[in-house]
């Protein structure tokens, strides 16, 4: 959406000015006897059903001598025009004097001339030969036999007139048809126009705020002319959120540069508005892209797909299908066969299953495809748009801020709802707005809710809806396998269901797994759940906030509600009368509630109240020391109590009178009858601090997950929880005084997921064990015959004032050590017995090495280590691994090694991974002193006589104003070596030199094998006055090196791996690289250009002084056996090897850092723009990184 008006794209340019004072896009001006009825009548024809305005002359005959007043007219009203200069073209006179006044017209007007040479030689033209040399032989012997002598003065000038202009338009630059098909042609002619005239800016399209991102990556996609398919992208997300503008955008901006195009809007509502909704849409479809001369009358579906198919196998086409709502509308307007390669189809859609499930990509080759998901705009963004619409301007009124801010917060993005509001609101008075956002939270049939109400409309099935309502009244913000377990005990079928939802951008997944919804989409889902019953809350089926409140104070609860929440804190108190205390007995008719949280709510009465239905019951904030022995949990599936007061959990209360005294004391009092949680799977005590020990985990035969978060004081967990059978995923995160952990634990088959950060494990020592029940006992010193209850392994189980053995489950598949100052003498020797385990986190631990242990790991995917400050190196890390992290904001990291066997690595590092001396980063860079580079090494690059270099110094600095000073070193990245020193000294083997910062060059022919390319530059610094480096706060940063192999086509874009210089101890700085290219990047002959740049207008930019280049070539002494650069050449991601990661949609290479540092970011965020071309992006947006080749 984000629409703010329907205005021309170029308004206020030179181009959008013109068109508003000229009738004509395009004057043709032709012989008519050579093409009026071929081809020029086929080029009037492209251009009218372009959109562009074109004049033809009708006549035929040449009537007088003089121009016609109507064509003088029309050259002057119009923006360019279009000469075909054919055999004839100059015996006409008119034509003659149509191209004196079209170049006069483009001398003085900004008239745009685009000559075409029809059949005629352009050199013929230029020196008035063959049929213009006859042409104009006749005009003169027309003059000459002309007996009156005004006349033949008249004759005369216009004859000199006409041969300048034959001259002029021959110079130039035009379109030669000869060897041309006709139709590509015409159609390059057209692409031509739209070009230079900015055609498709003229029209008017919808200024787009927040879209400049979405923008530049369908741009970019259009231009990618890389794939051999071809290219879909769906953009996704929930109505109103700006799908169908941005797509009209692009469509406007791009459809002229294919051969056809089509933008269909609103196929859904099109398709469900009348029975034969799909035929009108196929029908639109079809003429769009075949421009049939007569009109087709099809009424069968699948003969329209048949004939759609036909013509998007023979052309390169743009299509854009926008609110694609099911399969068969895709399927009917796209078919089986294929399109043409360089095809782009854009398709919008509320649905993310459907694109992929179409009948393409049934095909052998599948088209290539991608997904862009609209997410709403920033906070700044809503506020330009609401805002634009609201006062006319980008920022509230003076007394607005407030209620403009809460509006914008109400909106969380979404651009039509801030469009429509800011109108609504647009002159009303403060007091106004300040009642709107309650009067939107109770309108069912607003004009935003409708557009939402679409998307849940579109929901295949009841099941999906009400598992929706539940979610959006309930589960927002709770982890999604949570919310599957407590749903599916309610009968709620969620393994399809939820992925449906997120299909449907109704519902989204966050990064910690929590569930998330658009705050107007769960507005839309609660007002569903209003419509049950809208002036009686009670008789609703889910209740929430306020409404649960009272409806709880008033005790009016009856038996249709399932679900109710309710938190205190969250709850406005202005809102609220009264006592906040409730009763119990608000619970005793609500016999089918299967849902309840009560979290920090002050209740009393007997617990026997409580549904005995439920199965999820939270209780933040529960104020008793124990669990009332008269709340019914039998059927309760997951106990969430996490920050409440509770000093022990009572988990099973019938034992046989023989139990000694000390063993009820330790489990804590009991009632009389038996309650067993036999149904519970997620206990959460997190963060009840007073809790000192668990016990009983005998009774809890389904538990599968366990989360005691936070607990600071508890002591022990029983020996029982090896009873725990089903057990999955056990959080002991920040219990800091747990003395052990069961030696059980290990016995355990099932956890996937141990948590034990921040435990304070620094002095323990980790082993695996599988220990079966006799062993266990044995090691607790336990007969056999003795009572093994988990009451009795707690009572006789030795304390321990330190962990000693940590065992753990051999079924680990997730195991986090975070932050708990372990060393790497901490680890075993072997982590072999956790052969399951595919995710280790380590962060924040004193560790220096990579432990051995991780090593043996054999299906390691997912490694953290990031915030280990002591880490200083990082070698032969498991081949299975997939996900590196090591970011660190401060890090020693010196050295990191890989084996060639490894697999692509997601990497997260962070700027400040590696120090600027003395270091290697296996695959990124290599760093070390130039004194300590071998003799032989230095020789093969062609670097000699750098005895001068011994003994000096440079200081560098990083982004972050890190700065190290250090010998003058060498680096390595990319294939590329370099160093920096102070002076303006180039090398005396630097034999080709230039001033300034460029250089360009054509590599001379050798006998011998050019092996690579030595540049070298200097200088000086900005402040003539100063030295290098720190002048007014300003360091020197480092140029971008440019290098581009003209011949071959290929463009190499450098920035160094240090930032920027802080002395050097002069006023001069030089830099010097190798590059190591082979015959596939330059050899011989080709012309080659280097350039070096900064940022525009960025602080600190030097100024270069002259800069050089020398050649290297093999002299015929090199054993490939025993490279010297063999190592250097085994690096994957240099020049000559894999750099696809490092490609732009533009061509060039972008080698930095960063792209493997912060794969994520962009060419624009990494501020490339000004190096590559208009919304160039790279190609691959994932990146991985592969250390050796």
């Amino acid at each position: 959406m984000v629409v703010l008006s329907e205005l021309s794209v170029s308004e206020g340019s030179s181009s959008s000015s013109s068109t508003q004072t000229h009738r004509y896009d395009i004057f043709l001006s032709f012989r008519g006897v050579d093409t009026r009825h071929s081809f020029t009548n086929h080029l009037y024809n492209a251009l009218m059903h372009a959109n562009i305005t074109t004049f033809l002359d009708d006549e035929e005959i040449e009537t007088g001598e003089d121009l016609k007043p109507e064509l003088e007219s029309a050259i002057k009203a119009s923006r360019a025009s279009i000469i075909v200069l054919s055999k004839n073209y100059a015996t006409s006179t008119w034509c003659l004097d149509e191209l004196v006044l079209i170049l006069e017209q483009r001398m003085t007007s900004n008239h745009i001339v685009i000559p075409i040479f029809y059949h005629v030689e352009p050199t013929h033209v230029r020196k008035q030969e063959g049929s213009f040399g006859d042409a104009m032989a006749k005009h003169r012997q027309k003059m000459e036999a002309e007996s009156n002598l005004n006349k033949r003065s008249q004759w005369a000038e216009k004859i000199e007139l006409w041969n300048k202009a034959i001259r002029e338009v021959a110079d130039l630059k035009g379109k030669d048809a000869n060897g041309r098909l006709e139709v590509e042609f015409i159609n390059e002619i057209v692409k031509d126009i739209f070009r230079r005239l900015h055609i498709s800016s003229r029209f008017p399209l919808p200024q787009l705020i927040g879209m400049e991102v979405s923008i530049s990556f369908l741009t970019s996609w259009l231009k990618d002319a890389s794939s051999p398919t071809t290219d879909i992208v769906t953009i996704l997300g929930i109505g109103g959120i700006g799908k169908t503008s941005l797509a009209k955008y692009v469509y406007a901006l791009h459809s002229h540069e294919f051969d056809t195009s089509s933008c269909i809007i609103d196929i859904s509502r099109r398709c469900d508005k009348k029975y034969n909704g799909m035929i009108d849409v196929q029908k639109q479809l079809y003429a769009d892209i075949s421009k049939p001369s007569s009109i087709v009358q099809v009424h069968d579906v699948s003969i329209y797909t048949s004939m759609i198919e036909k013509v998007l196998a023979n052309k390169k086409v743009f299509l854009v299908l926008d609110d694609i709502g099911s399969l068969d509308q895709l399927d009917a307007l796209v078919g089986s066969k294929g399109f043409r390669p360089g095809s782009k189809i854009l398709i919008t859609t509320k649905d993310a299953w459907l694109t992929q499930s179409c009948s393409l990509f049934k095909m052998k080759i599948k088209p290539r495809y991608a997904e862009h998901k609209l997410e709403g705009l920033s906070t700044t963004e809503s506020q330009k748009l609401l805002c634009f619409h609201a006062f006319m301007c980008n920022n509230p009124k003076p007394g607005y801020e407030e209620v403009s801010e809460n509006l914008v917060n109400y909106c969380e993005g979404h651009p039509m709802a801030l469009e429509i509001l800011g109108r609504s609101l647009h002159n009303r008075e403060v007091t106004y707005w300040e009642g709107y956002i309650d009067k939107l939270k109770k309108e069912n049939d607003s004009p935003i809710n409708n557009v939402l109400r679409m998307s849940i409309d579109s929901l295949a099935s009841e099941s999906d809806k009400n598992l929706f309502k539940y979610i959006a009244c309930i589960f927002i913000g709770m982890d999604r396998d949570v919310t599957r377990t407590i749903l599916e005990a309610c009968d709620i079928e969620t393994k399809t269901g939820i992925t449906n939802l997120i299909d449907k951008c109704l519902l989204s997944v966050g990064d910690t797994n929590e569930l998330m919804m658009h705050q107007l989409v769960q507005e839309m889902g609660r007002f569903l759940v209003r419509e049950e019953s809208l002036y009686k809350p009670w008789e609703r089926s889910r209740l929430w906030g306020h409404e649960s409140f009272r409806v709880l104070k008033q005790e009016k609860g009856t038996e249709n509600v399932l679900g109710l929440t309710l938190d205190m804190r969250m709850l406005e108190k202005e809102k609220l009368h009264g006592s906040l205390e409730l009763k119990t007995d608000a619970l005793s008719k609500m016999d089918r509630l299967m849902l309840l949280q009560l979290n920090y709510v002050q209740i009393s009465g007997s617990y026997k109240k409580f549904p005995e239905e439920l199965r999820w019951l939270c209780m933040h904030g529960f104020p008793l020391k124990y669990i009332p022995s008269d709340l019914s949990m039998e059927n309760l599936v997951a106990l969430d109590m996490s920050y409440s007061n509770i000093e022990s959990l009572e988990i099973c209360y019938s034992y046989p009178q023989r139990l000694h005294k000390r063993l009820k004391q330790m489990i804590g009092s009991c009632s009389k009858d038996k309650r067993l949680l036999g149904s519970l799977k997620i206990l959460n005590l997190s963060f009840c601090e007073q809790i000192r020990s668990l016990r009983g985990f005998d009774h809890l035969p389904k538990l599968e997950r366990l989360i005691l978060k936070g607990c600071i004081g508890l002591l022990e967990v029983c020996e029982s929880i090896q009873q725990c059978l089903e057990l999955a995923l056990i959080d002991l995160s920040y219990c800091k005084k747990l003395k052990k952990l069961p030696k059980s634990l290990g016995k355990l088959k099932k956890v996937k997921t141990l948590l034990l950060n921040g435990c304070h494990l620094g002095e323990s020592q980790i082993r695996i064990r599988d220990m079966d029940s006799s062993e266990m006992l044995k090691a607790n010193n336990i007969s056999i015959n003795t009572i093994t209850s988990s009451s009795t392994v707690v009572e006789v189980m030795p304390s321990y004032s330190k962990f000693s053995v940590i065992s753990l489950p051999r079924s680990l598949v997730s195991l986090s050590l975070e932050n708990n100052n372990l060393s790497s003498e901490s680890f075993p020797m072997d982590f072999s017995c956790l052969p399951m385990l595919k995710e280790l986190t380590l962060d924040k631990n004193p560790i220096v090495s990579l432990p051995s242990c991780v090593r043996t790991l054999p299906r390691l995917e997912i490694l953290s280590m990031s915030d280990c400050k002591m880490l200083t190196t990082f070698e032969h890390p498991p081949h299975t691994l997939t996900h590196l992290n090591l970011y660190s904001n401060k890090c020693f990291l010196r050295k990191v090694v890989f084996d060639p066997q490894m697999s692509p690595l997601k990497l997260a590092l962070g700027r400040r991974i590696l120090v600027h001396s003395s270091s290697e980063f296996e695959g990124v860079i290599k760093i070390q002193p130039m004194a300590g580079v071998e003799e032989k090494v230095l020789h093969r690059l062609g670097w000699t006589k750098l005895d001068f270099l011994n003994g000096r110094h440079v200081t560098t600095s990083s982004t972050y104003g890190e700065s190290e000073e250090s010998e003058i070193q060498m680096y390595y990245e990319f294939g590329i070596f370099s160093t920096i020193y102070g002076g303006e000294e180039m090398p005396n083997w630097i034999i080709d030199r230039s001033m300034g910062p460029s250089i360009s060059f054509t590599i001379s022919s050798s006998t011998n094998k050019l092996t690579g390319l030595n540049f070298c530059c200097v200088l000086a610094s900005p402040f003539p006055d100063e030295g290098l480096g720190l002048v007014d706060d300003v360091l020197l940063d480092l140029p971008v090196i440019k290098i581009n192999n003209i011949t071959k086509n290929l463009t190499w874009i450098y920035d160094h791996y240090i930032d920027s210089v802080l002395d050097v101890g002069g006023k001069c700085l030089t830099l010097l690289s190798h590059w190591m290219f082979g015959m596939n990047e330059m050899e011989c002959g080709d012309h080659v250009t280097i350039r070096v740049m900064w940022e525009p207008d960025d602080i600190g930019d030097a100024v270069i002084k002259e800069c050089g280049v020398g050649f290297v070539y093999d002299d015929g002494n090199m054993d490939e056996k025993q490279d010297v650069l063999g190592y250097y050449k085994s690096w994957n991601h240099i020049i000559g090897r894999d750099l696809t990661g490092f490609q732009t949609t533009t061509g060039e290479y972008i080698l930095n850092k960063d792209r493997i540092l912060w794969p994520g970011l962009d060419i624009v965020r990494l501020n490339y723009y000004y190096l590559c071309g208009e919304g160039a992006h790279f190609i691959d947006n994932e990146f991985y990184f592969k250390a050796l080749s």
